[in-house]
């Protein structure tokens, strides 16, 4: 099973990295197997054949989680399902859903839109999926949005929420007289980004004591805002470290860092009407927080990934 590595969720984050990704496709390919024991290679270009429905997976163990999730959600409503898991990077999933060799992934619209169009810039989550629409395949189509997003954060450590009374209800906003007090770390560009320092400056009126530049959201970010080096730092909000560490995600009510909603992406003729209102009806129960904790017992507790599929689907009443 692969992790979610600085590497993984920059190839999600940024399309750019796909070269690096397909280099690294055959180790990984190596030494993983779908979660049910499904162990084709998933880079080959074989079409589902009669009713089974393919669900795929990007190569970090958040999205081998969430097609778990799509596959058992499916088959809950009597769809014949296959895997393919950990298979690489945007660009080798959309063409393999063009082609109609994967049936289902899970998606981040805000990554997939950068992706189709880097221009664009909507102001809501609908917005959002009707600039993807407008530049999707015709082939394709995606589903509802989930309300769970993995993307950027303002986040601060236990001790600094502690000291300032900050809660998960807390805004980004609420730092505004105190961040002269803080240190915060991140990646270097982060430093002068829109979506980073001069943003938080520009929406939020933040400017911080200082900024050490780390990396993206990995380890030596999680690190320094453990041990209290930085007392805010840029996770991301289904970054596992964040329960374990109780550390405590700001709110971003201005939406500076976007919008990074799970959503299925579909390949429309292989998917019955039953296999949309099966996906429709997991986005409506899917939260941030319910990922959050999903993708800690997977990571931290060490959980096989479709025993936490099938209890959470349970749980909600889908499974």
């Amino acid at each position: 099973m692969t992790s979610n590595s600085p590497r993984s969720r920059y190839i999600r984050q940024h399309p750019g990295a796909a070269a690096f990704a397909l280099a690294a496709t055959a180790a990984l390919l190596a030494g993983c197997s779908s979660s049910d024991g499904n162990s084709d290679d998933p880079l080959a270009n074989d079409k589902a054949s009669g009713d089974t429905v393919v669900v795929g997976s990007n190569n970090f163990a958040e999205s081998t989680l969430i097609a778990d999730i799509y596959g058992e959600a499916l088959k809950a409503k009597g769809v014949k399902v296959t895997y393919k898991p950990n298979i690489g990077s945007r660009e080798t999933t959309y063409g393999l859903l063009k082609n109609g060799s994967i049936t289902v992934l899970p998606e981040y619209n805000g990554a997939l839109l950068a992706y189709l169009d880097a221009k664009a810039t909507p102001k809501t989550v609908a917005a959002t999926t009707a600039a993807i629409e407008a530049k999707l395949d015709s082939k394709l189509t995606l589903l509802e949005p989930a309300s769970a997003q993995d993307k950027d954060s303002v986040t601060v450590n236990a001790a600094t929420a502690k000291k300032y009374n900050l809660t998960a209800q807390s805004s980004i906003a609420d730092l505004k007289n105190i961040a002269k007090d803080l240190s915060i770390g991140a990646s270097p560009e982060f430093q002068t980004r829109q979506q980073g320092l001069v943003g938080l400056k520009d929406v939020y009126g933040l400017e911080f004591k200082s900024f050490k530049a780390l990396d993206a959201g990995g380890a030596l970010t999680q690190t320094a805002l453990k041990k209290n080096t930085v007392q805010a730092a840029d996770l991301f909000t289904t970054d596992p470290t964040i329960v374990k560490e109780k550390h405590v995600v700001l709110q971003d009510p201005e939406n500076l860092f976007g919008f990074e909603n799970v959503q299925p992406l579909v390949y429309k003729s292989g998917l019955s009407q039953d296999g949309v209102t099966a996906l429709n009806a997991v986005s409506a129960k899917l939260d941030t927080k319910a990922l959050l904790d999903l993708d800690s017992q997977v990571q931290i507790d060490n959980k096989d990934p479709l025993d936490v599929a099938k209890a959470w689907l349970k749980s909600v009443g889908l499974g």
